[in-house]
């Protein structure tokens, strides 16, 4: 048997081969009488090989992190531009109502500015007035900014949310695969081992018997 036969063909979506599990001892051996020195070297070298597994689940766990915080920021980013969009929409329909008001109607409405305020670290925010604009800034990273129109944001950042929620789902996805193919070839290794020092034992005992008979 060759180290290759130790993975199966079947991938899961991203292309991590699966590894098959050992139900009967024997019969993959082929018998009562198989070797098992080279199913055991070729489990050992697949779980030397499966240090890239680790490598790959190191840097998984990694990106699982990142966007588990980076998905909240886009989320809150797009929360900020819709409640924008919506202010500013809500506020040209009472422009309009009031342009056929007259000015001494007017006078005892005026308009009012739109206060928030807006974190500067984690305990510290500051108050601003909103200036009354339908543009917005986005960080688009590398130290790089845009200004888009409020709409045009928030179909980038609907965009950006549902791309990293996707990432971030085939990432955990990924990490609880590998994690099992890691376990199984992990339990196929004993499950080898501890036959095979069972069937020692076995023939001792019965070698055992049989000189004394």
């Amino acid at each position: 048997m060759s180290s290759k036969s130790v993975f199966q063909e079947e991938k899961n979506p991203r292309g991590i081969p699966k590894a098959p599990f050992i139900a009967n001892v024997e019969e993959y051996l082929g018998g009562p009488d198989g070797a098992v020195e080279t199913p055991l070297k070729n489990f050992q070298d697949a779980i030397a090989k499966s240090r890239k597994y680790r490598y790959m689940d190191a840097n998984l766990t990694q990106r699982r992190k990142g966007l588990e915080d980076k998905i909240p920021d886009i989320r809150k980013t797009l929360h900020m531009v819709e409640f924008l969009h919506e202010t500013r929409e809500g506020k040209n329909k009472n422009d309009d109502l009031e342009d056929d008001l007259s000015d001494e109607e007017n006078s005892d409405n005026p308009k009012k500015p739109l206060i928030t305020t807006f974190e500067l670290n984690d305990t510290l925010f500051a108050e601003a007035e909103l200036e009354d604009t339908d543009t917005v800034y986005l960080w688009l990273g590398a130290n790089v900014m845009l200004s888009y129109k409020l709409t045009e944001a928030a179909s980038l950042l609907r965009s950006k949310l549902d791309l990293a929620e996707a990432s971030l789902k085939a990432t955990i996805e990924d990490l609880e695969f590998l994690r099992e193919q890691l376990t199984v070839m992990e339990v196929n290794t004993a499950r080898v081992y501890n036959w095979d020092v069972k069937r020692r034992r076995e023939r001792r005992l019965a070698g055992e018997v049989k000189k004394d008979g």
